[in-house]
């Protein structure tokens, strides 16, 4: 079992033995290990404290949801960090559709509702018009943050859940590897769920965003990742790439704006600005409408992501990180079901991740008021 445990949170026993001294001789059993001993075993191995009284490694599902990276990008198994991420929205999903099926609400029409026959440029058009986007709203946004807060909430409005987060929860230890993926899908007629990898840069997080939205029109959730501007051999990463590539830069005004500055040397920078996306998308636009060459392309490609590496990260005030790290939607139906006496407060606790008196400042930042 203690092997199995070092093992599940991807390292082998000697990493674990430098900081865990005695770990060989309780595998040795030539010890045996105190209950505060095993304890902070499992907070390093990140396993269930129940697990180790098993008589035996419990059966779990290591690929929680489908897997959409490409094969250049795929482990052996998903990380642990990745797993329990997918595991904790799989819960706060199920918990929210209980919620809302109690209330009587009704599924989302949405959902599913296209197809890979689709045109994805008219996929595009519909979700801009349901979330109620008008046309260059992306301009009008000053910086990219503003405009993901814009998309968040309008996702939020319609009934998406929207999960930006860097770390496992609020385990600022547990940084998730943007290498190893960008964000995933949980398709759910009640409640989908969109998780975005916040170690990644914000420009990055916007496209990741209209991608995973994609795939709820799609009705086919999964984990995704891009590699060198989203080729993909994946019929269903495909079309949501393109729908994600138009929804984000629409051909008729990118073709007017590229008019305006073709001939200028900082156009790629200026059209990313204005559209509030990464240059490589950009770049990838331009190349789909044949401005410029694949050489020309991957130069230009190779040179932004070098510098991309560098700005990634998150930071700021920890209570506007929750409403990222949480999800709003979701967390607002938690503090209404307590407050309504529908959900205990250890079990709201326990789903939003918050306790005590941050629980408390949380739910007056977002205008709700507990009983004392």
């Amino acid at each position: 079992m203690l092997t199995w445990a070092c093992e599940r949170a991807g390292y082998d026993v000697d990493y674990f033995a430098r900081r865990i001294p005695n770990l060989k001789s309780w595998i040795r059993q030539e010890k045996k290990p105190t209950f505060k001993q095993l304890e902070k075993f499992t907070n390093h191995t990140y396993t269930p404290f129940g697990y180790f009284f098993y008589p035996e490694p419990p059966e779990e599902n290591d690929t929680p949801i489908v897997d959409f990276r490409t094969i250049s990008q795929k482990k052996n198994k998903l990380s642990r960090n990745l797993i329990d991420t997918i595991n904790y929205m799989l819960r706060r999903q199920e918990w929210l559709q209980e919620y809302l099926i109690e209330k009587d609400s009704h599924p989302l029409d949405f959902v599913g509702c296209a197809s890979l026959n689709d045109k994805p440029k008219e996929i595009a058009v519909g979700i801009r018009k349901r979330l109620g986007l008008e046309k260059g709203w992306s301009n009008k946004a000053k910086t990219w943050q503003a405009a993901i807060g814009l998309i968040r909430d309008k996702m939020d409005d319609i009934g998406v859940m929207v999960v930006i987060n860097g770390v496992v929860g609020n385990n600022t230890r547990r940084t998730l590897d943007v290498n190893e993926f960008r964000g995933f899908a949980i398709v759910n007629s009640y409640a989908p769920l969109i998780f975005v990898n916040g170690a990644d840069s914000k420009s990055a997080q916007m496209f990741t965003l209209a991608h995973e939205l994609a795939h709820i029109w799609l009705g086919k959730g999964g984990i995704s990742n891009l590699e060198k501007s989203y080729p993909n051999s994946i019929d269903v990463e495909i079309w949501c790439n393109q729908v994600a590539a138009e929804f984000l830069v629409p051909e008729e005004e990118l073709l007017i704006q590229w008019n305006d500055v073709k001939n200028q040397t900082n156009r790629f920078e200026y059209l990313a600005r204005k559209f509030k996306v990464s240059p490589v998308v950009i770049y990838r636009r331009v190349l789909d409408l044949r401005f410029i060459d694949r050489d020309h392309f991957f130069k230009i490609y190779n040179n932004y992501m070098g510098k991309e590496l560098k700005n990634r990260g998150v930071g700021g005030d920890f209570y506007n990180n929750q409403n990222s790290r949480i999800g709003k939607l979701f967390a607002l139906n938690v503090l209404s079901s307590a407050i309504q006496g529908r959900t205990d407060f250890k079990e709201a606790y326990d789903l939003l991740g918050l306790y005590g008196g941050t629980f408390q400042e949380f739910a007056k930042k977002n205008g709700v008021f507990l009983p004392e």
